[in-house]
């Protein structure tokens, strides 16, 4: 028996694959077993390929692998989408009754088990349980309690009214006791252990959102745009409660504004979107660095250039948003590794702002929004939390930052290159700024010396960081291996868990996950140390792998993946296996 089980269910757009996928996703996180999920969903409404993935153990899973154990197919396409994970013990859950399912093949050694679900689910009480039949199918295959899904049941449906409740109770009863008259003569290699761990299910763009509202966003404007458009919709109706405020701007431009006045208004403020939306976001994301405004944008990537494929996952804007904007604009780039870090980086790029009066950017992607994974509750602990406004000034201590006529200085030249800050309504503290160059008092100028002095000081502020924050990598793997593999963004979970395949061939490496993209870690001494260097991420160029060859003039091995699918973890130890063989 496999140590961790990875069931499926697939169709088209419009058949429920999603909510279907997040109830079996909840109630295994509810029976007290790690979850790992995926997608892969097509961008429209109906029609096209949509598939929903469980990937779960009773110990902590960080990464998807080319397994399926149980696979709820929906349509023929389906079936020929997964062919290359399933296997001899592998379990097909399909609707025989169907019209396009009718004439199914179950390949190989396979097991099909052909589940009137559509007739079962009007037994219930109507045909849109149907999905909820297969998972009670499901729950029978692998000796899952059906009480467990019935408390995901609960939650799902439970503001709806008890009966809808107990009619998808009765939907599941009707597939599992269907699978125990009709095929009970087949013997299942699963059985799903139950603990007593208590569990949070939580997906990239809920965490950033959690880490918001815990950092003390006051103000989000964005306009939807996939993926992250789930950010926005985590903080309306929570935010609210915090004294926040949630504003659906007309586009990506309208967003960013809003949320510089916001910020200008001394309200932490935050905005998300993907790659479209930074391009539009540019002009006003360079008013934001030179008027020194602290202000969170989060790019949740996807594929591009252009349109691109809105529902596939890569990591193609590293070289936009360390690069993006004319001019010399300094900020800073942090790109959460995991789920987890979703929240801690939100959260840590609210305290560079202000800390730094600098524009910061927050990069996620498509694989990291729409996972959803378990965590035990105490690892968002809000007592862990700290926020720094960075250097603001009161009525009290204003003066030392005034000219001779009482005038503050909100650009005041300064060692460390940051400057005070006052919030509007300080009394002394009245001020004004412009996208155009200008002087300490946010006056523009066109004097030379003036000029800069300005840009040396929004520079300097990016070297006081350096030598006050921690911008180290996390390691992982055995640190004093000859083979150094260096990643960022969401590889690291399945990057780690490669390792495992990688030491059953005798292979051991060093692994390097870069969550600060800039500033970053100077690792020139780790790329001497190593005989290979290896840099994983999703795109077709190495943009990272261009990043750090130019930190530390030596040449790195690649290993890329941009069809806009996340690696996993058995496939990325084949690559870098062959990539070291080569």
């Amino acid at each position: 028996m496999p140590a961790d089980f990875n069931w499926a269910i697939g169709g088209e757009a419009g058949d429920g694959i999603d909510s279907t996928g997040k109830i079996f996703a909840q109630a295994l996180s509810r029976a007290g077993r790690h979850v790992f999920t995926s997608k892969d969903f097509a961008s429209r409404i109906r029609g096209g390929y949509t598939a929903y993935k469980v990937r779960t153990a009773v110990d902590r899973v960080d990464s998807v692998v080319d397994r399926l154990d149980v696979l709820i197919a929906l349509t023929p396409r389906t079936i020929e989408e997964n062919l290359d994970e399933l296997h001899d013990d592998s379990v097909i859950i399909y609707d025989g009754e169907r019209t396009t399912m009718q004439d199914v093949e179950i390949p190989g050694e396979i097991t099909g088990l052909n589940v009137p679900l559509k007739r079962l689910a009007e037994d219930a009480g109507g045909a849109i349980m149907a999905n909820v039949v297969a998972l009670g199918a499901a729950c029978e295959v692998s000796d899952f309690p059906v009480e467990n899904l019935d408390s995901a049941l609960k939650k799902r449906f439970g503001d709806k009214g008890q009966a809808l409740v107990d009619n998808n109770k009765e939907a599941a009863r009707n597939g599992i006791e269907y699978v125990q008259e009709e095929y009970a003569d087949e013997e299942f290699p699963y059985e799903l252990e139950t603990t007593d761990a208590d569990y949070v299910l939580l997906n990239g763009d809920e965490a950033i959102g959690m880490g918001a509202i815990a950092a003390g966003c006051k103000f989000y404007a964005g306009y939807p745009i996939t993926p992250a458009t789930d950010v926005m919709t985590y903080l309306k109706g929570r935010i609210e409660e915090f004294g926040g405020h949630v504003v659906q701007a007309e586009d990506e431009l309208a967003a960013i504004n809003l949320a510089l006045g916001g910020a200008r208004a001394g309200a932490r403020a935050m905005t998300a979107t993907s790659g479209p939306g930074i391009d539009l976001m540019t002009e006003t994301f360079g008013l934001v660095a030179t008027s020194e405004t602290p202000l969170v944008i989060c790019d949740v990537m996807r594929s591009g250039p252009s349109t691109g494929m809105p529902t596939k996952q890569e990591q193609g804007d590293l070289n936009m948003l360390l690069y993006g904007g004319h001019g010399e604009i300094p900020r800073f780039v942090l790109a959460p590794t995991t789920v987890a870090e979703c929240f801690w980086k939100t959260v840590e790029a609210f305290n560079l702002a202000e800390k730094y009066q600098t524009p910061v950017f927050l990069a996620s992607d498509l694989a990291m929004a729409v996972t959803e994974q378990t965590f035990e509750p105490d690892a968002f602990d809000m007592d862990d939390v700290e926020i720094d406004r960075g250097n603001v000034v009161d009525a009290e201590g204003v003066a030392e930052h005034q000219t001779d006529k009482g005038q503050f200085k909100p650009h005041e030249l300064t060692d460390d290159g940051v400057s005070p800050r006052a919030f509007p309504g300080t009394t002394g503290g009245a001020h004004m700024s412009t996208g155009l160059e200008h002087d300490e008092l946010g006056r523009r100028t066109e004097d030379t010396d003036m000029r800069i002095e300005q840009v040396d000081k929004r520079n300097r502020k990016v070297e006081t960081a350096k030598e006050r924050e921690d911008f180290s990598p996390r390691e992982f793997g055995n640190p004093d291996s000859d083979t150094l593999v260096v990643t960022w963004g969401s590889n690291e979970g399945t990057l780690v868990e490669a390792l495992d395949f990688l030491e059953e061939d005798g292979i051991d490496v060093r692994v390097l996950s870069c969550p600060y993209i800039f500033p970053r870690p100077d690792l020139t001494e780790e790329f001497e140390a190593a005989d290979d260097v290896i840099v994983v991420e999703c795109n077709a160029n190495g943009q990272f792998a261009d990043v750090l060859e130019h930190d530390t003039l030596q040449r790195v091995k690649r290993v890329n993946k941009y069809n806009g699918v996340q690696f996993k973890a058995d496939e990325l130890a084949a690559d870098i296996k062959e990539t070291l063989e080569a």
